[in-house]
């Protein structure tokens, strides 16, 4: 086997199904994050888990082709686009750093949103670093 971690075929077949069942729903609970649990915290880690097992059924090189952008990439734009979600509110002399700024009220859209899309970029870049480097061969 030279060092080749071989999947059954159950975890082969599985692992795009998981993958593809998994990214909605990290989405949706991103989306959800602001009136109910959830946000990007939880939202990257469903995605990011759902990366790991398609990185276990069809090996890491599988999973860096359809994450298309090396994981560290994302956890660095996710970092950067947290943090610019505070800069409109320097725009308002009285407003601290991150003093949330609303758009549309009625859908959630607002800098609280760009911040847990950050955050959400920044577990799924770090949850799926960490793990491909684990099981790198």
């Amino acid at each position: 086997m030279n060092g080749v971690m071989k999947s059954s075929l159950i975890l082969r077949t599985m692992a795009p199904l998981v993958l593809w069942l998994a990214l909605p729903v990290s989405i949706i609970v991103l989306i959800q994050g602001h009136n109910n649990p959830g946000g990007g915290f939880v939202g990257g880690l469903v995605a990011a888990a759902g990366v790991i097992f398609y990185a276990l059924g069809r090996g890491p090189e599988a999973a860096r082709v359809i994450m298309r952008v090396p994981p560290a990439t994302l956890c660095g734009a996710g970092i950067l686009l947290a943090a610019l979600s505070g800069l409109p509110a320097l725009l308002d002399p009285s407003a601290a750093f991150l003093t949330h700024l609303w758009w549309m009220t009625d859908y959630g859209l607002g800098t609280a949103l760009i911040f847990d899309i950050g955050v959400y970029l920044t577990v799924v870049g770090t949850a799926t670093a960490i793990f491909l480097a684990l099981i790198r061969g």
